[in-house]
């Protein structure tokens, strides 16, 4: 059988790899653009950061060491031009030389993966614009940095891959702004989420401009301002990270059935409408797990997945990939933000009878040095009590919480059978209650009505207009509110009718609903927790409409 494979980083040699091992003599042949094979495209902010100090360790492998260790051939500096489907054969060219080849098949693996979308700006040529797609980008931007050439800089996207780039650039010294055309950072989070981050950055010298278009570039030889469709910024250098789209131009006319935004169709065994043709990784678009329609994951992690099924579909295997969850983590400064399953919009999209909460919890035990917060954002089906997704952002293990929301996701779990799982424990790792089941005990007791609430999204659409707040905190934090002890409750409170309406805030939310829980048992009926209490909602609090 002989295999070809185009595209050499995540997913190509993946499949590569994975073949040889399944079948050692498949006749394999990776065909790439690049000089580089198999690197680590992820970590690129990192080495611009000097986080990873050499180059040669974001290189997982040489296509001369990657051939001799699996055994499959790699020819780099070719370019994939045009596909003959009916004679099993693609046409090349040589990017240095020039000259074209022809290579055939039996079976065609296409991992051509995805470019980063250049919009054809004013002062698109002009030095220190960077994209931060190959190690050539990251080496590029590193040397722009160490050679003193760059104070401030702009950053055009406010995904995953910008945010990194940021911390890396705000960690060197320069200042820095993103900018995004969207209303918030951080696709995939809800807004209340992401504008928690906006704050949190700003307050952390990263100013993120959201509902902000990117217009151009002024400079005389290099970048010298920004121009965006709010103002121009003063700028050094601009790193474009503005999204990816599918390398597959070159499949124009050849019949494979195409997405919208040209990504690759495929089944769930990874084939497209070709069964002699498998596409994956960025190139390719597949399906979410949960929901079963169509989903882009470009990310390096569902590229290595795929990779590892499609190989055992090429040597006769019948696996099927279930699908994607929108899972992704990101590192910020002294923050760390992660997400799987579906946000609350995307649950209501879905028919769901939607129920959140937002919980501040301990990310270990309190008492242990450097234990910290995590605030957490968990959605579910109120009538079905089915688990939906789960948000995480805290200084700690944020990607623990949010890949036991994978298993429980894919597993297809309930609330109530997440409910007193034995997870680990000793203070250096956890609480002796996990924040994980503490964030499920708070949510069921919103679902059986032991807890009445207000989300801080309903917070700020206004919904707590007319409510009295009470701080109930370890102290007075709240100004101009009244502050009540929970402790020292023990009948109805001065000055206060049973039927107000009363707005609990404390610092997290604990001692809130510990005061709810005392006042409904004196008769109080109009009562509410602020959810995420001062710590995600702020002290300057007003339930004025």
């Amino acid at each position: 059988m002989k295999v070809l494979i185009i595209g050499g980083v995540a997913a190509g040699t993946k499949v590569a790899a994975k073949l040889k091992r399944e079948d050692q003599a498949a006749e394999v042949l990776i065909l790439t653009k690049s000089q580089d094979i198999s690197y680590a495209g992820c970590g690129l902010p990192y080495y611009v950061g000097d986080v990873i100090h050499e180059r040669s360790q974001l290189i997982v492998n040489t296509p001369e060491s990657f051939a001799k260790l699996t055994g499959a051939e790699v020819q780099t500096g070719i370019e994939v031009t045009a596909l003959n489907r009916e004679e099993k054969k693609v046409t090349a060219r040589n990017v240095k030389t020039g000259e074209a080849a022809e290579y055939s098949y039996d079976k065609l693996v296409i991992a051509t993966g995805a470019s980063p979308i250049a919009p054809p700006i004013e002062g698109k040529d002009l030095k220190n614009i960077f994209f931060m797609r190959t190690p050539q980008d990251a080496e590029d931007l590193r040397k722009a940095v160490e050679a003193g050439k760059i104070k401030r800089a702009v950053i055009a996207g406010g995904g995953f891959i910008g945010l990194e780039v940021a911390e890396n650039l705000m960690s060197r010294g320069i200042r820095t702004t993103v900018i995004d055309m969207a209303p918030h950072i951080m696709p995939g989070f809800d807004p209340e989420m992401a504008e928690y981050v906006e704050d949190y950055l700003a307050d952390n010298g990263i100013i993120a401009m959201t509902n902000t278009r990117l217009e151009g570039v002024e400079g005389t030889e290099s970048v010298e301002k920004v121009k965006t469709s709010r103002r121009a910024i003063k700028a050094d250098a601009l790193i474009m990270s503005l999204g990816i789209r599918a390398n597959t131009a070159f499949l124009e006319g050849t019949g494979l059935e195409m997405a919208p935004n040209r990504t690759i169709l495929v089944d769930g065994h990874l084939r497209t409408n070709d069964p002699d043709i498998y596409a994956l990784g960025d190139c390719a678009m597949v399906t979410n797990r949960m929901t079963g329609k169509r989903a882009w994951s470009p990310m390096g992690s569902s590229a290595n997945i795929e990779g590892r099924i499609a190989a055992q579909n090429l040597a006769g295997a019948e696996l099927s990939y279930p699908g994607v969850l929108g899972t992704g983590v990101v590192k910020l400064p002294g923050l760390n933000a992660g997400r799987t399953g579906l946000n609350e919009e995307a649950s209501r999209a879905e028919g769901h009878d939607v129920i959140t909460v937002t919980t501040v919890v301990d990310d270990k035990a309190h008492y242990y040095p450097g234990a910290g917060s995590f605030i957490v954002k968990m959605i579910a089906d109120k009538t079905t009590g089915e688990f939906l997704g789960i948000q995480v952002l805290g200084k700690g293990a944020v990607d623990k919480m949010v890949d036991i929301g994978v298993v429980a996701l894919s597993m297809k779990a309930t609330v109530y059978q997440l409910r007193d799982l034995d997870f680990a424990y000793a203070p250096p790792f956890s609480t002796a209650i996990h924040p994980f089941d503490h964030t499920i005990n708070v949510l069921i007791n919103k679902m059986e009505g032991k807890l009445d609430s207000f989300t801080p999204a309903e917070f700020q659409e206004g919904k707590a207009a007319g409510y009295t707040i009470l701080d109930a905190g370890m102290a007075p934090a709240i100004q101009g509110a009244e502050f009540i002890n929970p402790a020292e409750v023990e009948g109805e409170l001065p000055g206060h009718d049973k039927e107000e309406k009363l707005l609990l805030v404390c610092t997290k939310g604990k001692r809130a609903y510990l005061l709810q829980n005392r006042l409904k048992y004196y008769g109080y009926t109009n009562t509410k927790v602020l959810e995420g209490g001062t710590t995600f909602n702020g002290t300057e609090l007003s339930t004025e409409e």
